[in-house]
Parts: C-alpha cells; sequence; structure tokens
C-alpha cells in the first residue's frame, strides 16, 4: 500500500466543452461531442472530436514563442475551473522548485511540425514563423506549461502512447513519496493533426461513423482531442479533496498495437492498483474502461472485467462522448472517475445500442445516479503500456 495522495484541484477541456461543468453536464445528458471530421488536411470519411475555439485563442504575448495549437489547447484547458490561481497557491506553500510537473502526450506539438513541412522554402528549410526548435519536440508540452505556470521543480514528459496522462500520476506519488517534490501538476495535452489521424486509419482503426464502445458491430476508434490537469498534495494539505489511492502499471509487450489476447498486461496493472490501493475488488464502484471501440481492446477488456467484478460495480467507457484523445485520455477519464465520485453519478456506455457478447451484467448502458465512493480509471496504449488509477472519497480512503 501506499500513502494516498489528495487531489486538491483538476479540470477538462474537450470537445464536450472547457471545464468541469461542461464535461458533467454531456455526461449526465448522454450528449456526445462528436462530429464528421472537418480537420484533415485532405478527405477522411471518420467523426472526430474537436475543441471549438483552440485556433482562435492565441497565446498572451510572454508565451508567444511556444506557439502551436497544441499549447494553445493547453493554455485553454490551464485556464478553467480556477486551475492557475490553485497552482499558483501551491507555488506559494512550497516554492516552486518543489512543485513537480509530468505531463503526458503523444503527439506533443507534431501539427506545427506538419505544417512546416507543408509550407517549405524552395531552399528546404522551414517558414520563418515556424524555426522555434522548442516546438518541434516531444517535450514541447511541459517545457511550455513549466513556463505558463512559472514551475521550477521536476519536469518530465510521458509519452506510452494512450496510457501517457495515466502514468504521469504514478510517478508524481513517487516523487511526493521520495521526497523530490512536495507536490506535482500532472495531466496531458493531445491534438488533432493529420499524423495522427491518417495513421490509425492505415492501420484500419478508424470508423467511418461515431465510435461505439463494446457494442456488437463496433468499427473502430474515433478520434478526439483534450487537455487535462490535476494538482496532487499530501493529505493534509487538502483533508476533504478526493484521493489518489494507488496506481498499477505494466508493459506486456506483446504486440506493437494489439492487447494481448487474454489481457495479461492490463490484468497486471488492474491487480497492481488494487493491491497499491489497499483495496479488494468488491470495494469498487465505478470502473471508467479504456473502451476504445476497437475489435479486440473492446473484446479484451469486457472479458477481464467480467474475471474481477461482480454485477454490483459499474462500468462504461466514455470515449463514445470525446473520442479517443490519445496521450490525454489518461487524464480525461481520471477527471470523469474523479467527477463521478464528487457527483454521484455513472455515465452512460455511449455508443453500445447492442452489447457485445462478453459484456458482463457490470456495464452501465444508462447513466446511473448513485454513490461512487471508489473509482477505477483504465489507460492501455499501443505496445502494452498499461496503466490503472484507483481514487477514493475522502472519507472512504
Amino acid at each position: 500500500m501506499i500513502a494516498p495522495l489528495a487531489v486538491s484541484a483538476c479540470t477538462a477541456t474537450s470537445t464536450l466543452g472547457r471545464g468541469l461543468a461542461a464535461q458533467r453536464e454531456a455526461l449526465r445528458a448522454g450528449r456526445s461531442g462528436l462530429r464528421p471530421n472537418d480537420f484533415s488536411n485532405a478527405p477522411l470519411a471518420c467523426w472526430i472530436g474537436r475543441v471549438e475555439g483552440v485556433e482562435d485563442a492565441p497565446l498572451p504575448a510572454a508565451l508567444a514563442g511556444w506557439d502551436c495549437r497544441n499549447n494553445r489547447l493547453a493554455w485553454l484547458g490551464l485556464r478553467q475551473d480556477g486551475f492557475l490561481e490553485r497552482v499558483g497557491a501551491a507555488r506559494a506553500r512550497y516554492g516552486s522548485a518543489r512543485v513537480a510537473l509530468l505531463l503526458g502526450t503523444s503527439t506533443a506539438s507534431i501539427g506545427a511540425t506538419e505544417e512546416g513541412y507543408r509550407r517549405l522554402g524552395a531552399d528546404g528549410r522551414l517558414p520563418a514563423d515556424l524555426r522555434r526548435p522548442a516546438v518541434h519536440n516531444p517535450h514541447s508540452l511541459g517545457a511550455f506549461v513549466a513556463a505558463a505556470l512559472a514551475l521550477d521543480g521536476p519536469c518530465l514528459t510521458i509519452s506510452t502512447a494512450c496510457s501517457s496522462s495515466a502514468k504521469a500520476f504514478a510517478a508524481a506519488e513517487r516523487m511526493i513519496r521520495l521526497g523530490v517534490a512536495d507536490a506535482a501538476v500532472v495531466g496531458g495535452v493531445d491534438t488533432l493533426c493529420d499524423s495522427v489521424l491518417f495513421g490509425f486509419n492505415a492501420l484500419e482503426l478508424v470508423s467511418p461513423e461515431p465510435c461505439r464502445p463494446f457494442d456488437r458491430a463496433r468499427r473502430g476508434i474515433s478520434i478526439g482531442e483534450a487537455a487535462g490537469f490535476a494538482l496532487l498534495e499530501r493529505v493534509d494539505a487538502a483533508p476533504r479533496a478526493p484521493r489518489l489511492l494507488g496506481y498499477g502499471e505494466s508493459s506486456d509487450a506483446h504486440h506493437m498495437s494489439a492487447p494481448h489476447p487474454e489481457g495479461l498486461g492490463a490484468a497486471l496493472a488492474l491487480r497492481d492498483a488494487l493491491a497499491r490501493a489497499g483495496l479488494a475488488p468488491a470495494q469498487v464502484d465505478y470502473v471508467n474502461l479504456h473502451g476504445t471501440a476497437s475489435r479486440k481492446n473492446d473484446e479484451v477488456e469486457a472479458q477481464l472485467l467480467a474475471r474481477h467484478f461482480s454485477a454490483a460495480t459499474r462500468a462504461s467507457s466514455t470515449k463514445g462522448y470525446t473520442g479517443h484523445t490519445l496521450g490525454a485520455a489518461g487524464i480525461l477519464e481520471a477527471v470523469f472517475a474523479l467527477q463521478a465520485i464528487e457527483h454521484g453519478f455513472v455515465p452512460a456506455n455511449l455508443g453500445g445500442d447492442e452489447p457485445d457478447p462478453a459484456c458482463g451484467p457490470q456495464f452501465a448502458w444508462r447513466g446511473e445516479e448513485r454513490p461512487v465512493r471508489v473509482a477505477l480509471s483504465n489507460s492501455f496504449g499501443f505496445g502494452g503500456n498499461n496503466a490503472c488509477l484507483a481514487f477514493a472519497r475522502a472519507e472512504a480512503a
């Protein structure tokens, strides 16, 4: 077991809107934010989860050197739910060098690099406005957010595909437990770009219709974008805040893009999270599933759920609302789990109109108003990079 940490603040921005209230209202209403693809530079018949207003939100002059779509979305996300102020208070309390920053992303600012290559000059060089090496690397997001939050503590970018921003929680817990930091900002941001849309399409994983997690006739994923952040502190700093009770991580390395057929890595991450949290499966009220709507992922995860949990535990995928937000999926769905705890609501598994036969009685096909004391969030990435997070109400912890 580990000592729990308080999640003293959090925020999320996705295709459902900006901030916690927008996410919560859409989940309660069963309203998807997916729409026909209007983003890619070449036609691609699919549905996406696009955040409105990113193009119209330039960075402040002091941060203009970091300008790119991914960092614009990060800046939009940081300004919701009083998050900037909460981080500022933590910075004043602990000192800027004692607040760690751990962010997950799978594409970082690759969209800016794509734009640069589309606009190469006759001399083969990037256009003048994009000759900014700090933007064209995987650490662009972390370095930008560190500058935006005026943090001087450890700064780490985690890029383990779809588990990236879930693993940020685990890395933060270790840093605080080992005395490297007194608090940590965790999160993740990924934005739409052609490399992702056409890359996943080349793998025959993109659905031509809105994704349908755990549906018998599912046809693949819908890709979305999101920004999410949370502030982790020791419990005495925020005694009434929800807790991070535990986490589990694994890497089964079974295949570059397919899960282990028996869910070995996912099971290891789940068992590890429960053990660190000191929980039995019967104590878990809700599981936010990875549930991408790809054929194999959903089959394996449904079987994992049936093996470990009784019908009393509720479960659903929320990707039918937001699309798969890749490196931001871990933080976005962790926030959804935290919202389920705070507001006593289990979101419906949107799109599962005809459930896959592998699905058991744990699935919430409709939204449910019910107490949630303990919630898990699953994030399973390419290459078998798996993570599971365990959260609880303060009194349940």
